[in-house]
C-alpha cells in the first residue's frame, strides 16, 4: 500500500474518531485514536520493514527475505528516510547467501542515507569485508576507519577489532607464501 493512500486512510479515521466524539461515543471514539495512531504510524514505519528487522535479530532469514519482498515498489511504499534502511536489510540478506555480491546494496544504503551512526559503521564495516575478501587491503583498511569514526557508541568495536586482526593475519599469509 502506498504511503498516500495510508495518510487518506488515517486522515479518514481521524474525521471518524471526531465524529464518535462529537455524537457522544466516548469509548468507540478512544478505539478510534488508537486505530488512527496505528494507521498514521505505518506511514512513517512501514510493518513490513519493522518485521524483517524483526526476524533477523532473531536471525530467521527465510522470513525476513518473505517479508522484504511484500516491498515491491519501495519508492512509493516507503519515505525516503527509510531507503537506505532498505538496502541496507537487502545487503544483510544477502550477505547469508552471496557475500561479494551484497556488495552494490550497501553502497547503495550508504549513498541514500543511513542516520544513525551504527547503521553506517555496520554498512562500512560490511564493505571492509568484502574488500578483505578481495584482497583489497587498501579499501578494506578504508572501510574500517570509517566505521571507526562511525560507531561513536562503541557498539561495533569487538568486530571492528577482530577485523583488524584479521587483516593482520592476511599480511602474515602473504609475506609466508612469497
Amino acid at each position: 500500500m502506498s504511503n498516500i493512500v495510508r495518510i487518506i486512510l488515517s486522515s479518514l479515521l481521524l474525521l471518524g474518531t471526531v465524529a464518535l466524539f462529537i455524537y457522544g461515543e466516548w469509548g468507540w471514539g478512544i478505539l478510534g485514536i488508537f486505530l488512527t495512531l496505528i494507521a498514521f504510524v505505518t506511514v512513517f514505519f512501514n510493518e513490513n520493514m519493522l518485521i524483517a528487522q524483526f526476524y533477523l535479530r532473531k536471525e530467521n532469514m527465510p522470513k525476513a527475505a518473505k517479508w522484504l519482498g511484500n516491498i515491491t515498489q519501495y519508492e512509493k511504499q516507503l519515505i525516503r528516510a527509510q531507503h537506505g534502511y532498505y538496502h541496507l536489510l537487502l545487503g544483510l540478506l544477502e550477505s547469508q547467501k552471496a557475500p561479494l555480491q551484497s556488495e552494490k546494496y550497501f553502497k547503495r544504503a550508504l549513498t541514500l542515507g543511513l542516520h544513525m551512526g551504527h547503521n553506517v559503521a555496520l554498512a562500512k564495516l560490511s564493505l571492509a569485508g568484502i574488500a578483505m575478501a578481495k584482497r583489497n587491503k587498501r579499501e578494506a583498511t578504508k572501510y574500517l576507519q570509517e566505521a571507526k569514526k562511525a560507531d561513536k557508541n562503541k557498539l561495533l568495536a569487538d568486530q571492528i577489532k577482530l577485523m583488524k586482526d584479521q587483516m593482520g593475519l592476511m599480511d602474515k599469509q602473504q609475506i609466508r607464501y612469497r
